[in-house]
């Protein structure tokens, strides 16, 4: 059984991925922006395959762990989505910021863990974060 920090780590990332993926699959709709759009639909392939392998070491630990979007999330998802043109690739890049800045930190915490297959994980999904990231980054100052 995983300590409380890795507990949290499983339940903040699921939760994590799950907006990148809720996020995306509306940007991948809504937006005209052919970067934007290539951006949202790579969001969705790697956090769906993120999300499953870090599903599986919720279900290996037995950590209770839904793929629910928190309300706060849910909120700027809905904010994002009152907006069109380049009002919304905008609101979408800057929650995708947001939100990589700070699985980073988590994933950052992570990869110290005491549990090896979390230390794993994380040291294996930060580089795709990270690039994840750069990438919003770059699209973020095309849309300015």
């Amino acid at each position: 059984m995983v300590d409380e920090s890795a507990v949290s780590f499983i339940k903040r990332g699921l939760e994590a991925g799950q907006t990148a993926i809720k996020a995306s699959k509306i940007a991948e709709a809504t937006s005209k922006n052919s970067r934007v759009i290539n951006f949202a639909q790579m969001e969705i392939a790697d956090h769906v395959n993120i999300n499953d392998n870090l599903q599986k070491i919720a279900i290996t630990n037995k950590v209770a762990a839904t793929d629910s979007v928190s309300n706060v999330h849910q909120a700027a998802i809905e904010g994002m989505s009152k907006n069109s043109n380049l009002k919304f690739d905008q609101a979408y890049i800057r929650l995708m910021i947001d939100d990589h800045e700070e699985a980073i930190k988590i994933f950052n915490v992570a990869k110290t863990d005491r549990d090896e297959d979390i230390q794993r994980f994380a040291r294996r999904t930060l580089p795709v974060l990270m690039m994840h990231l750069d990438s919003a980054n770059a699209i973020a100052e095309s849309l300015k």
